[in-house]
């Protein structure tokens, strides 16, 4: 498994339109490149950072060279964008993160 960590700083006012166009530029990405998908986070100094999870390093590479899987979508959200950050490439070495919530004991 390999993750990606992604940040931005985003235009004023555009957080909800960034937002949308990630939301739909994540599930076609989880479509056309069977990622397990996405969280997105806003952080204490406004930025927001997205953790993607994917099956390998090179599926991640060979999807950077296609064509975006929503053109629609990824245009939106480069047009929030005010700086975008280097992205952080992290080999998973151990893994305890729930999908779902534990029950209350």
């Amino acid at each position: 498994m390999f993750a990606v960590v992604y940040r931005w700083k985003l235009k004023a006012g555009a957080d909800a339109a960034f937002r949308e166009a990630w939301r739909e530029a994540t599930v076609a990405i989880q479509a056309r490149f069977g990622t397990s998908g996405s969280r997105l986070h806003r952080t204490d100094d406004e930025h927001y950072v997205a953790y993607a999870v994917w099956p390998s390093q090179a599926a991640w590479a060979e999807a950077r060279q296609a064509p975006p899987a929503n053109p629609d979508a990824s245009s939106k959200m480069r047009e929030a964008i005010e700086q975008s950050f280097p992205a952080m490439m992290l080999e998973v070495v151990d893994d305890l993160l729930q999908v779902e919530p534990p029950t209350a004991r």
